[in-house]
Order: structure tokens, then C-alpha cells, then sequence
């Protein structure tokens, strides 16, 4: 179902909401690693001790930045860069909060899109409905509240 109606077609969200939103997100990522993970960054002195730092701990990166999505998408449609811009992720097929499961997807898919230099995201510019990658592939879109 790719079509939307014309009542989502008014409402999709512009792509400056998504980009503040996409920012603010990542801030907040960034500030729960920082909590997280504090008295071990504050030590490293070395460009070579930050490389190894940031391998050794690349897969709890992904995993918060998934469980951050996931858990906010399926719970509310937003996470907190999403609220603040007033935008929100809804199903195509039903016009509601995606389940779990095409919450979980489309925040693993998310990582997907940011490994390839961002490509996926820069689809949304050239797509009327302003859909990513990982919003195409999970049949979602973003919508002002």
C-alpha cells in the first residue's frame, strides 16, 4: 500500500523537522554514552586509545542507538528529538504507532542507512513522502503531530 491517503499526504512531516529531530537524537545518544562509559573516556589521552575505545565498544553503540529507537517508536511513534520537533513515525498500512517488530526493523535498518556515508537518509529529500531507507523498507512515515 504505497499510496497514502489524502489526509497523511498534508501531514507529512518536512524534512527540517526530520533533520532537527535526527540531531537531537543523536545528541541524546551521545549524552548516554558519555554517562555511561564517563570514567573510561575520561582517561583515554591517545587518538589510538580512542580508535581502540570506540571498537572495543562499537556493538553497545548500535545497541543503544537501537534500543533508543526502537523502544521510543513503538511506544509513543516518537523519540525525543521526534517530540520536540512535534513529528511522529506512523504505519502506512494503518496510520497507527508501528509494532514492535517494524520498530525494531526500522531501527536496525536505521544503522544500515548511517554505515553508507547516510545514503539511506538522503532519500528523503528526493521522495515525496519524505521517506528514508529504513521508512520505505518498514512501510512507515513521519507526520506532524
Amino acid at each position: 500500500m504505497e499510496q497514502n491517503t489524502l489526509q497523511q499526504q498534508e501531514q507529512i512531516a518536512l524534512p527540517k523537522k526530520r533533520v532537527g529531530a535526527f540531531v537531537i537524537d543523536d545528541l541524546v545518544i551521545s549524552f548516554l554514552f558519555l554517562a555511561i562509559f564517563w570514567s573510561q573516556i575520561a582517561s583515554l589521552r591517545t587518538i589510538e586509545e580512542i580508535n581502540l575505545f570506540m571498537t572495543e565498544n562499537f556493538l553497545i553503540i548500535v545497541s543503544i542507538k537501537i534500543l533508543y529507537h526502537t523502544f521510543f517508536v513503538w511506544q509513543s511513534g516518537m523519540t525525543l528529538g521526534k517530540y520536540l520537533m512535534k513529528i511522529k513515525v506512523v504505519s502506512l498500512q494503518t496510520d497507527t504507532i508501528p509494532p514492535l517488530h517494524i520498530a525494531a526493523a526500522r531501527a536496525a535498518l536505521r544503522i544500515v542507512s548511517e554505515t553508507f556515508f547516510y545514503l539511506g537518509f538522503a532519500m528523503a529529500f528526493f521522495n515525496p513522502m519524505v521517506q528514508t531507507l529504513h521508512d520505505k523498507l518498514t512501510g512507515c512515515v513521519v507526520v506532524d503531530v
